[in-house]
């Protein structure tokens, strides 16, 4: 069955959250959006794009950084509305130099930084 990314379902703002995963450790990366368009353009050219919502604009992860995402396998949740991409992510994903967007961890009630930024 050929896919299409008009059966998923988006937003009001015609988004859908995208999860990105690294394909071979299976690290969650980032959360980013994309609409119809990313979705689409991920899918030809094996470069993740994004949809910014500051922006208005198509992101291509490490466009401007060089800490590409190259797509491996895109994955749709049970109700279509959610993404997961699993990727080959060279350098680090988040913007703050760290290898996931996700180095902050509560515990006990105290945040607690457990990834410092790449060297």
């Amino acid at each position: 069955m050929t896919f299409d990314p008009d059966t998923l379902t988006y937003d009001a703002r015609g988004l859908l959250p995208a999860i990105a995963q690294d394909a071979d450790s299976g690290d969650v990366l980032m959360l980013a959006w994309m609409n119809r368009e990313a979705v689409a353009r991920t899918l030809e050219t094996g470069r993740v794009t994004y949809w910014s919502r500051s922006r208005q604009a198509f992101w291509v992860k490490g466009e401007t950084s060089g800490h590409t995402q190259s797509l491996v396998e895109m994955r749709v949740d049970c109700d279509r509305d959610c993404l997961l991409v699993l990727v080959s992510q060279q350098g680090p994903a988040c913007h703050t130099g760290r290898r996931s967007c996700f180095f902050t961890a509560i515990r006990d009630g105290d945040e607690t930084e457990i990834m410092a930024p790449e060297a």
